[in-house]
């Protein structure tokens, strides 16, 4: 049996190897001499797994170790029996992260308080979910949009678009990249959704790059119509804008579910289908153990910290997102780079918080989030 690897899939290398002939390639790099032989590919969305890729090949399973699945051309895998799967959901926790280090950087810099603040969270699935929950932890008011799902479920708890737009302060989006109606999202950001948005509206893109309109969206915060706009992916990728990049309040490149556990996950999701799929005992699979972070343990003081200031204190501890954008910043054309070599990432539950004089209403908080409590 001969799999072809993406030789940038984290803990990846040594899971499949007693059961087969494993080659490991950069994703760019995978073509269709080397997939003709190859039973089964894992990749990332850098590989294009098309006609052109895959004609002629003897590949019968393909397993994505990513949310997106845009770059899996699903009709041709179906014509010729191709199995595939991809990993949603696998990194949701890592992007909850993420808008939570936008969040209480954008609170601190324009001086905001989150009990003031309506976030707008469009496409609630395994990460949109997650986002709603974030928002209310933190205390603010939570509108959620989701089309599909509100015919599925017929609930009152959805608001529509326009309406969400007209209303939010922060909106966040997280759909998936469709291009057909009734529910397209290819450039859903477009110059009517920017026009309606309520004034010195805060938008955030962690979903994909052509969701946004980027040429309109250069004209909107060009014209002063947004407050900032927080940028994770791009039209594009790896060539982006970089007039945008300039005009981005923040932006990173394509890291915002980079977390070691976003990482892990989708690998193992992957070993595991890949697994079922040729029967192989892989059905518990998970990688052995992730690095530990730095410095794993975070202390509050209720006396001299604010609520405010503890949130910050927190999420900023586990991820000091200005870090990201200060090295794409420095060399745009390093984006490619940035997103192989990215640096360990740990998510809350890797940290142990100390609290001393904090009120038990916040450490339940806290604890929601996901943090561990170590008591003095």
């Amino acid at each position: 049996m001969k799999i072809v690897a993406d030789e940038k899939i984290p803990f990846l290398k040594g899971a499949l190897e007693p059961y087969a002939d494993v080659v490991y390639l950069p994703g760019k790099k995978i073509s269709p001499g080397i997939v003709r032989n190859a039973d089964a590919l894992i990749t990332r969305t850098r590989t294009i797994c098309d006609k052109k890729l895959l004609e002629g090949s003897s590949v019968k399973f393909i397993a994505s170790a990513t949310i997106g699945h845009d770059h899996i051309d699903d009709k041709y895998c179906k014509k010729q029996g191709i199995g595939w799967t991809n990993a949603p959901g696998c990194n949701s926790s890592s992007v909850q992260q993420y808008i939570a280090a936008i969040l209480v950087h954008v609170f601190r810099k324009h001086k905001l308080s989150a009990a003031d603040l309506t976030l707008g969270v469009i496409g609630v699935g395994n990460v949109g979910s997650k986002v709603v929950n974030l928002g209310n932890i933190l205390g603010m008011r939570v509108l959620l949009n989701d089309p599909p799902r509100e015919r599925r479920e017929r609930s009152g708890i959805f608001t529509e678009l326009y309406d969400l737009i007209h209303q939010a302060d922060i909106v966040t989006l997280h759909v998936p990249l469709t291009f057909s109606d009734p529910d397209k999202t290819y450039h859903m950001v477009n110059n009517q959704f920017l026009h309606c948005l309520k004034h010195d509206c805060i938008l955030i893109n962690t979903s994909r790059g052509s969701v946004v309109d980027e040429p309109v969206l250069k004209y909107a915060l060009k014209q002063g119509r947004l407050k900032g706009a927080t940028l994770d992916v791009w039209e594009n990728e790896p060539e982006i804008d970089r007039e945008l990049l300039q005009m981005a309040d923040i932006g990173t490149p394509h890291i915002a579910g980079y977390s070691q556990e976003g990482k892990a996950n989708g690998t193992s999701m992957s070993v595991k289908a890949l697994g079922y799929y040729f029967k192989l005992p892989l059905e518990n699979w998970y990688p052995d153990s992730l690095p530990a972070p730095v410095q794993p343990e975070i202390y509050l003081d209720g006396n001299v910290d604010t609520p405010e200031t503890i949130w910050y204190k927190l999420i900023h501890h586990t991820y000091p997102i200005e870090r990201d954008d200060l090295a794409l910043r420095k060399d745009p054309q390093d984006f490619e780079n940035l997103r192989e070599n990215y640096p360990v990432r740990r998510e809350f539950h890797a940290y142990n918080v100390v609290p001393d004089n904090v009120p038990s209403s916040l450490i339940e908080k806290i604890e929601q989030l996901g943090f561990q409590i170590k008591n003095q």
